[in-house]
């Protein structure tokens, strides 16, 4: 894509879809609905609705991670996919799915242990990776071709 192509951004605050061009994407674009910041630098807490709309309307690579409060090493997980949002917006969308509460979206995608990841692409699971990682290894893995 060249910087002028433009992205479809999902909103995380209202799900608007928004086109903002490639060499905008760091430029700390709003939305043009509801005015939010796009990019936060922080997880998306997704509902089965939100994760639709993300993963199959946005055009930005999707890195999901499907948790559970119950799980301890998602817990031990939960601050480095934070920061590993930092690192990769805004050419990654990060997302977050509570399996207890969106067990529809985790039996959709056979999520058998946590916490695992999937990182989406055109709509599509391109990689998945379970047990906890540290945020530079989620960046890594989220960037590698």
């Amino acid at each position: 894509m060249s910087p002028t192509d433009a992205a479809i951004v999902i909103c995380p605050r209202c799900a608007a879809a928004n086109r903002v061009p490639q060499g905008r994407l760091t430029q700390h674009p709003t939305c043009g609905k509801c005015k939010a910041p796009l990019f936060t630098g922080q997880p998306v807490n997704a509902t089965l609705a939100a994760f639709d709309r993300h993963v199959g309307k946005g055009t930005l690579p999707v890195l999901v991670d499907f948790w559970a409060e119950w799980c301890g090493p998602c817990k031990m997980m939960a601050p480095a996919f934070a920061s590993a949002a930092q690192a990769l917006e805004p050419s990654v969308r990060l997302l977050k799915v509570d399996t207890e509460r969106e067990q529809a979206l985790a039996a959709r995608y056979g999520i058998r242990s946590i916490p695992t990841m999937i990182l989406f692409s055109g709509g599509r699971e391109v990689d998945r990776i379970s047990g906890a990682l540290d945020a530079r290894r989620i960046a890594a893995w989220a960037q590698r071709p």
